[in-house]
C-alpha cells in the first residue's frame, strides 16, 4: 500500500525530522535497499526484527524495510533500560536487530545486528524485494505491562493496521494533511500517526527525542502546517492549560488513552470553535482507536464525563455480562471488541491469549472477541461510556500499567517483604503512583 502511494505521489514529502525531509520516492528507495540487505542476510517471511533506533528518518526506513522483507518489527525504545531490552528480545525470540553504533553495545552479544550508520547499501537494488505478504501476516510486536512482572508482547497483523486506517471517517487524511508523530514509538498510537499519514499521501512530522514535550509540540504546530494531533488526555489537558495556541491551526485533535476532561475540551472549543475534538478509545490489542466520539460544541462537554462513542468502520463493540449476554442500555457490563483490528494474541503466551481472546458468539465462525477488562455501558443514544476496570490495571498519561508488574520488581529488593501499588495525586494535581512497602524488623530504608 505504501509502494502504491509512493508511485502516485513520488515527490510529495513523506517524513520531516528537523531539517531532514524525505519524499515518498526516497523513503521507498531507501527501504527497498535495506529490505534487499535483510533478505540477503537471512531474514524470512514471519521473522520478527527488533528496531532499536532514535525517532528519525532511520527509524522510518527500518520499519518500512522490515515489512518489505516480509518480517514484523518490534520497536525497542532507546530510553528503556538495557535490562528491559534484553528481556523483551529474549521473550520475543528476536534474533536480529536494526540499530546504530550508538546502541549496538546495549544488546545481547548473540543477536545479529545491522548498524544503519555504517551499512553501505548503495549496491542494493532500488526495486522492492520479491517477497509475499498477506494481511494475516504479522506486522508488528508491541510490548505492554504484564501482571507477571515481565512485559507481554502483542502480535498484530497487517490487516489490523490497514483496517483501522482505511475507509474511515474519524480522521481526515490525504495529500493536504500533516500529522505530528509525537507518541512514544513503542505505543500503538505510533502506528496511527505514522502509517495513517504514509498510507494516504500525507506528511508526518517526527517529534525530536523519544518523549513528547509540550514546548516542542507547540513549536512544531506553529513551524509546520500540522493538521492532526493525537495525545493522551493528560497531555491534551496540559496543552490546553499552558499552550492553548498549539490548537490554533489544527483541523483535528484527538484525546485518548485515559478518560477525557470535559472541562478542558469545552475550554479549547470555546477558544477555537472550528476545531474538531475527538475522544478516542481502544487498547493495543485492537490496534488503537476502536471507538470514537466527536465533541461538537462546548455545551456537549458540560457533563462530568464524555462518551467514548461508537465503533469505527470494520470494528465492533459489545457490552456483555458474565455469561457473554448483551446488557441493556444504561447497565454496566464488560466491554468486548471484535473486527479487523484484533491482534493475533500475545506472542509465545497461548494460555494468556486464550483467556483474553475468546470465541465470538455474535460473529462468523472462527472470529474472536477481545475481553478488554474495561467496564462500560451504552447510552440510549447508542454511545459507549467508560465506567472503569474489572481488575487493578490503571492508566496514567496514556501508559497502561499492571500494578503487580511494579510490585514484582520492588519485591526483588532484599529489604522489601511486601509491596502494594496504588494511583494517587501529586502536589499539583497530576496523576502519579505511590508504593507502600513493608520491611524486615530493624531495617532502615534509604
Amino acid at each position: 500500500m505504501f509502494a502504491a502511494q509512493a508511485a502516485r505521489t513520488p515527490d510529495a514529502t513523506a517524513i520531516i525530522h528537523g531539517d531532514h525531509h524525505l519524499t515518498y520516492h526516497h523513503l521507498d528507495t531507501h527501504a527497498n535497499r535495506l529490505a534487499h540487505h535483510l533478505t540477503a542476510t537471512g531474514t524470512h517471511r514471519g521473522d520478527i526484527i527488533g528496531v532499536l533506533l532514535e525517532r528519525g528518518t532511520h527509524l522510518a526506513t527500518a520499519l518500512l524495510a522490515t515489512l518489505k522483507a516480509g518480517a514484523a518489527y518490534a520497536v525497542l525504545d532507546p530510553d528503556f533500560p538495557d535490562e528491559r531490552l534484553t528481556t523483551t528480545t529474549t521473550d520475543a525470540h528476536i534474533t536480529t536487530v536494526i540499530t546504530t553504533t550508538q546502541h549496538h553495545h546495549r544488546l545481547p552479544h548473540h543477536l545479529t545486528t545491522h548498524t544503519l550508520d555504517t551499512l553501505d547499501l548503495t549496491h542494493q537494488p532500488t526495486t522492492p524485494p520479491n517477497t509475499t505478504t498477506t494481511g494475516h501476516d504479522a506486522a508488528c510486536l508491541m510490548f505492554t505491562s504484564g501482571s507477571t512482572g515481565r512485559p507481554k508482547a502483542i502480535l498484530t497483523p497487517h490487516h489490523a493496521i490497514t483496517g483501522t486506517l482505511h475507509h474511515q471517517t474519524y480522521t481526515p487524511l490525504g495529500p493536504t494533511h500533516t500529522t505530528l508523530q509525537c507518541s512514544p514509538t513503542s505505543w500503538d498510537a505510533f502506528s496511527l500517526e505514522f502509517w495513517g499519514a504514509l498510507l494516504h499521501g500525507a506528511t508526518t512530522v517526527l517529534h525530536p527525542g523519544q518523549r513528547p514535550e509540550p514546548d516542542t509540540i507547540d513549536h512544531l504546530t506553529h513551524t509546520h502546517p500540522i493538521t492532526t494531533l493525537q495525545t493522551s488526555s493528560t497531555l491534551f489537558n496540559y496543552l490546553v492549560d499552558h499552550h492553548p495556541t498549539t490548537f490554533q491551526h489544527l483541523h483535528t485533535a484527538f484525546t485518548g488513552g485515559e478518560p477525557a476532561s470535559p472541562a478542558h475540551v469545552a475550554r479549547i472549543l470555546r477558544r477555537y470553535p472550528g476545531l474538531r475534538v475527538v475522544n478516542g478509545y481502544g487498547p493495543a490489542e485492537s490496534m488503537g482507536f476502536t471507538t470514537v466520539h466527536e465533541v461538537t460544541s462546548p455545551e456537549e462537554a458540560a457533563g462530568s464525563s464524555l462518551p467514548i462513542g461508537r465503533p469505527i468502520v470494520n470494528k465492533q463493540a459489545y457490552v456483555l455480562d458474565t455469561a457473554l449476554r448483551p446488557v441493556p442500555p444504561g447497565v454496566t457490563g464488560e466491554l468486548y471488541l471484535a473486527g479487523t483490528g484484533l491482534a493475533h494474541g500475545y506472542h509465545n503466551q497461548p494460555a494468556l491469549t486464550a483467556t483474553r481472546f475468546v470465541p465470538n458468539p455474535y460473529g462468523p465462525p472462527g472470529t474472536r472477541l477481545y475481553r478488554t477488562g474495561d467496564l462500560a455501558h451504552w447510552t440510549t443514544h447508542g454511545h459507549l461510556t467508560y465506567d472503569g476496570r474489572t481488575d487493578t490495571q490503571i492508566k496514567i498519561r496514556g501508559f497502561r500499567i499492571e500494578p503487580t508488574d511494579i510490585e514484582h520488581t520492588l519485591l526483588q529488593h532484599p529489604d522489601i517483604t511486601q509491596a502494594a501499588l496504588t494511583p494517587t495525586t501529586g502536589p499539583t494535581g497530576e496523576p502519579c503512583l505511590a508504593a507502600y512497602l513493608t520491611t524486615p524488623p530493624g531495617t532502615d530504608l534509604d
